[in-house]
């Protein structure tokens, strides 16, 4: 027999930030209740409390782990080690194509969630900045001048955030064949048939 207290019936904290994203992402912020969240979970509110203190500090956990994921990920990506420019944006392109490395659902969510809090926006737009300027890094590795750097990261970040914001829906053999041609307009330079067929291996295996 299991109590409110039993582990079975508190769960886990990575399973109740997991139902917070699920609410997050379907319903907005203000979907991200406890009661709600019990409900999701077929638990009772009693297990949330082992884990948050309260429902401020389950949003300040979201936020960090979506700092981790979707730009951490993404300037590791940044920062991997490659032989040429193409290979190095394709490096960052498998963000686009696995959400196991970037969560673009999740970040649609966060960007809309920062429109009523002040405080998130400020945490999005300081997000925004380091991804553009890990993609700026990536550029100046590869000889592009200061200026090059800067508008080549830049438009690289806008673009995949109008992908998001936009919701482009695209199938995904079509994307896959797209990155190629994004990867050659963004480096001014074809990449090789062993970059483009290492980056589909990677996405079709």
């Amino acid at each position: 027999m299991t109590t409110p207290s039993s582990p079975r019936q508190r769960g886990s904290r990575d399973l109740w930030l997991d139902a917070a994203y699920d609410l997050l992402i379907s319903g907005g912020i203000e979907a991200v209740k406890i009661m709600p969240l019990a409900k999701h979970l077929n638990m009772t509110r009693t297990g949330f409390y082992w884990f948050f203190k309260d429902v401020a500090e389950l949003h300040a956990a979201m936020i960090l782990r979506w700092e981790e994921q979707n730009t951490g990920i993404l300037i590791d990506r940044c920062n991997a080690g490659a032989s040429n420019i193409c290979e190095a944006l394709f490096n960052l392109m498998d963000c686009w194509l696995d959400p196991t490395l970037f969560d673009d659902r999740l970040d649609l969510a966060i960007r809309n969630w920062a429109r009523t809090e002040p405080t998130l926006q400020a945490r999005l737009d300081k997000a925004d900045s380091l991804r553009i300027a890990a993609v700026t890094r990536l550029f100046a590795r590869f000889g592009f001048t200061k200026e090059q750097s800067e508008v080549r990261g830049m438009t690289v970040i806008y673009t995949q955030i109008g992908y998001i914001s936009m919701q482009v829906a695209e199938n995904a053999e079509d994307r896959l064949e797209r990155v190629q041609h994004y990867v050659e307009l963004f480096a001014n330079r074809r990449p090789s048939s062993q970059d483009i067929a290492t980056f589909v291996r990677r996405h079709k295996a």
